[in-house]
């Protein structure tokens, strides 16, 4: 069974009209779609894996496991991994919260190889965007930028993605690309940790109620940049 934790930093930078950048700690999971952890009761509430966050019915009227709605997701774009293994990189749900700006599918063929990359973006609006990539050896990937997550940049660009499976070390990085410019870069960087109920109740008492943290740290950082008279760019995908 592939499940590990990952304890990481999160980076936000942005060069755009405002020089601004921010960082901080967080802990992600890296699970077999197939084989989700199975955790002993007085921890299962800290940590569940819910097919509604992730290609469940928010985003389609049928139901299903998370590998089921994502086999199915790809189904409709031509891309069958005949069972093959697919490890997703995402934060669990928490005492009944949970917020993934980004969740990382690294999907499989049955001999193993890496048939492709879907690199699902969250908003704060509830909304949510998956992207399907075709990766290099070093995991990179270019994809034309199709949803709207801040209301301080444009819509329109392209993402410049490299997303490598991660093995002892995490190293996921993203750029966007916009009129010859890169107005923000995220990057997320961490060590593995092994799953057992004492490194999770250590992390969840270093790191208590984290996604809604996550959360709420995004939502200040907008109204830092609101407060500094950074134009908000109307929505024009809808």
């Amino acid at each position: 069974m592939v499940t590990a934790l990952y304890e990481a930093r999160v980076s936000h930078t942005r060069r755009e009209r405002i020089d601004r950048a921010f960082s901080h700690s967080v802990y992600l999971w890296l699970v077999d779609l197939d084989r989700l952890p199975r955790l002993p009761w007085w921890l299962r509430p800290f940590a569940r894996f819910e097919a509604r966050d992730h290609f469940g019915p928010h985003a389609d009227a049928r139901t299903g496991t998370i590998r089921e709605n994502l086999d199915r997701w790809l189904a409709d774009r031509g891309v069958d991994l005949a069972g093959g293994r697919v490890l997703m990189l995402a934060n669990a749900r928490l005492l009944g919260h949970v917020f993934n700006p980004l969740s990382v599918y690294w999907c499989h063929r049955p001999d193993g190889a890496l048939a492709c990359v879907v690199a699902e973006v969250h908003n704060t609006y509830g909304e949510r965007h998956p992207y399907l990539l075709e990766t290099d050896g070093a995991g990179r990937a270019e994809v034309d930028k199709a949803f709207y997550v801040s209301p301080f940049l444009d819509m329109g660009g392209r993402y410049l993605m490299r997303l490598p499976e991660p093995g002892e070390e995490l190293s996921v990085t993203i750029a966007l690309r916009q009129n010859g410019r890169t107005p923000f870069t995220a990057g997320l960087h961490g060590v593995r940790r092994t799953v057992s109920p004492a490194n999770l109740v250590r992390l969840l008492v270093r790191r208590p109620l984290m996604t809604l943290r996550v959360s709420t740290l995004i939502r200040i950082h907008g109204v830092t940049l609101w407060l500094r008279r950074l134009p908000i760019t109307p929505r024009s995908d809808r």
